[in-house]
């Protein structure tokens, strides 16, 4: 049995879709609005580089990972990615990354909403015991934005990945635990009522 199968995820604000190619132009749009890719410590694809970014999450999907397109349902266009990673199916653990939304979409709910279909699908469906994310030092934003979704910071892997441009990255690790599911959901519905 395949521990993680392509799957669509609604809410009210987002639907998380498998990516496929067909996605290109659309990822290209989101990407553009903010110029994404320009944030050093983040890995958002430049539009001449999204076609070999796509073939490269698709190419994990044989390597136990799910990447998605973040799809909002208001006016139905594409506003990011996100993806299931470094899935360990005899743990019953796996990592949630990858993710970027267009300027756009920042602050407005729809990463809240994501986050709450993929937790909820991965201890839910998956009956997953621990979800990660990582995220760079440097990545103030998305570090505050993890811990708001309730995440424990883990600890700090100093020096742990060489970055595009040959620098070192320092990752923040972050997880949320079974026990703590409840709570954390919970939280992520009273957030998105609010």
């Amino acid at each position: 049995m395949v521990f993680i199968e392509p799957a669509t995820l609604s809410g009210r604000y987002v639907r998380l879709e498998p990516l496929a190619m067909s996605h290109h132009d659309a990822l290209v749009e989101a990407a553009s609005d903010g110029e994404l890719w320009k944030l050093w410590y983040t890995s958002v694809p430049a539009p001449q580089a999204m076609r070999a970014w796509i073939e490269t999450a698709l190419a994990m999907r044989r390597q136990h990972a799910l990447p998605f397109i973040i799809r909002d349902t208001r006016d139905e266009t594409i506003v990011g990615s996100t993806r299931y990673f470094n899935v360990d199916p005899h743990n019953r653990r796996l990592e949630i990354g990858h993710t970027w939304h267009a300027k756009r979409a920042q602050r407005t709910g729809i990463n809240t909403e994501a986050k709450l279909l993929l937790l909820g699908h991965a201890f839910e469906a998956l009956q997953c015991i621990a979800v990660e994310f990582r995220t760079h030092w440097m990545n103030q934003q998305s570090r505050e934005a993890i811990a708001r979704l309730g995440a424990k910071q883990d600890g700090v892997l100093r020096q742990h990945q060489r970055m595009a441009d040959g620098s070192l990255r320092d990752t923040v690790v972050f997880s949320i635990i079974d026990a703590e599911w409840p709570t954390v959901k919970r939280h992520l519905h009273y957030k998105l009522e609010r």
